[in-house]
């Protein structure tokens, strides 16, 4: 029995589209077959297969209509062929039944298709590989980072997108400017933060982390090496006051006493990235009972402040890099001495790493190069000894700097610690003391302390050999490490001398 099927269909427009439509599709099964049996995630595979093929397949199922109906167009125009306005539907034609049939089969396979791309690509675009690697070189510091972060197995809409079907909307039509700044080139670098539009905390982090049972103290071990000869080692011991000392206290006080249900905690940030707060306000749900503390060394008056936005301060003002922490050079260069990546007994290693990773550089090969010479230029010009006689530790020392670095810091991105801010803690950038200064007072003179023991106490400093050690439920009182610089410490803030080059 001979194929028949309409004479519409007999035009290259049409049979054009029909073949790319049947390539698009075979090579759609083939790619999926294999990548299934391959079983490996594969970011530029997924892109093709979920993406690309089924668009230039519905392009080539659009065409053979588009075809057919310029054909008949065509005949009517010139009179080729009489034709009715509209087609009359026979089944007791050959022709009329081929093509139902045709139609029907195709239809029911498209569909089906459809529907498991649909599916497969939703959970595609929704995958760790598609937001962190098909813009490979745009998201490799986000990527890396969150790698090698404490939510390296939250997938990254989890905390971008969360759930529902509006956010889901939002996420994609925000990526499609995403789309057009790769294409043409008009990424920033580096990535601006904060993001303005991210969905609240409250229905992202405390989907896993619910405040309210994360507030026993924890207790923090911290190891550091100075930058002097011997890269001498510098230990401190703290008890975080996460919450309050008994946990029937619940929130009372403590750190995350900020997130208290029944207080309410707001800001005005004078800065883009919000490290200058002028304005702060408390209020007590429960009595009603308010406080507005102003920074008095940095006043606005009343219409500076109306034009500042009023935000509530909720877990991300304060854990603004959960997954994305690009480490200063003091302490990924501490990590990787404590790991072993880079010998302790090599001298003046901690010193020579700190000069050299201030520089900025262009890409990473040329940083890693700019490193390499200038780890061995300072081993042989100021220590000849160490140079002729400990080669194999310098060349180990390089590795574990290396390793380090292309974690931390990203030339092609401009991105590395100093301008991503991590409002965790106080040493390299403001932090807490944005707000805990002793300079932000109400009008009565209530003020928000900078006292250190608010949020921790010192159970144990100092050298190994020389530990200062507190009794149980005391405290010590902190010792500047290294070099002495008297009480001066009691009267700065630790980001006036740290860097991130030098804690």
């Amino acid at each position: 029995m001979k194929l028949k099927l309409p004479h519409s269909t007999q035009n290259w427009v049409s049979l054009v589209g029909a073949t790319i439509a049947l390539i698009s599709f075979f090579m759609i099964v083939f790619l999926f077959t294999v990548s299934s049996i391959i079983g490996k995630d594969n970011s530029y595979l997924g892109l093709i297969i979920y993406i690309a093929l089924p668009a230039v397949l519905v392009f080539g199922l659009i065409l053979i209509p588009v075809g057919m109906w310029l054909k008949i167009r065509k005949e009517k125009r010139y009179g080729v062929k009489e034709t009715k306005d509209w087609p009359t539907i026979d089944f007791n034609d050959l022709r009329t039944r081929n093509a139902f049939m045709i139609f029907s089969v195709g239809t029911a396979i498209f569909l089906l298709a459809s529907a498991v791309g649909s599916y497969e690509a939703f959970h595609y675009t929704e995958s760790v590989e598609f937001c962190g690697k098909v813009c490979h070189s745009v998201m490799k510091p986000e990527y890396v980072a969150y790698q090698n972060s404490p939510h390296a197995r939250v997938a990254c809409v989890e905390c971008h997108v969360g759930t529902g079907a509006s956010w889901y909307v939002r996420s994609k039509l925000s990526g499609l400017y995403q789309v057009y700044a790769v294409t043409l080139g008009t990424v920033p670098r580096p990535i601006e933060t904060p993001i303005k539009n991210l969905r609240p905390a409250r229905e992202t982090c405390e989907e896993c982390h619910w405040p309210q049972k994360f507030y026993a103290r924890k207790l923090r071990n911290e190891r550091h090496y100075l930058s002097d000869y011997n890269n001498s080692e510098w230990d401190i011991t703290l008890t975080m006051k996460i919450g309050a000392n008994l946990s029937a206290l619940g929130l009372q006080e403590g750190i995350h006493w900020h997130i208290n249900p029944d207080i309410k905690i707001e800001y005005k940030a004078a800065d883009e990235k919000r490290q200058s707060i002028p304005w702060v306000k408390y209020t007590n749900k429960k009595t009603g009972k308010t406080f507005i503390y102003q920074d008095e060394d940095n006043p606005l008056s009343q219409s500076e402040l109306d034009t500042l936005e009023t935000r509530t301060m909720d877990c991300m003002d304060c854990h603004n890099r959960p997954s994305h922490n690009y480490r200063p050079p003091a302490f990924f260069i501490n990590d990787a001495i404590i790991a072993g990546d880079i010998p302790q007994d090599l001298p003046m290693i901690k010193f020579a790493s700190m000069d050299i990773l201030g520089e900025d550089f262009p890409t990473t090969d040329s940083a890693h190069k700019a490193i390499t010479d200038y780890i061995y230029t300072f081993y042989r010009d100021n220590y000849p000894d160490v140079y002729a006689n400990q080669k194999n530790k310098i060349d180990k020392a390089i590795n574990g700097i290396l390793k380090a670095f292309d974690k931390n810091i990203f030339p092609e991105m401009k991105v590395k610690w100093s301008v991503y801010p991590n409002n965790i803690g106080h040493l390299e950038f403001m932090g807490c003391f944005r707000c805990h200064n002793d300079r932000h007072k109400t009008d009565a003179g209530k003020l928000i302390s900078k006292d250190c023991n608010i949020c921790h106490s010192i159970n144990a400093q100092g050298a190994p050999d020389n530990l200062e050690v507190a009794a149980v439920n005391s405290s010590l009182e902190f010792r500047h490490p290294g070099e002495d610089v008297g009480d001066q410490w009691k009267e700065m803030l630790c980001v006036d001398c740290h860097t991130g080059l030098n804690p």
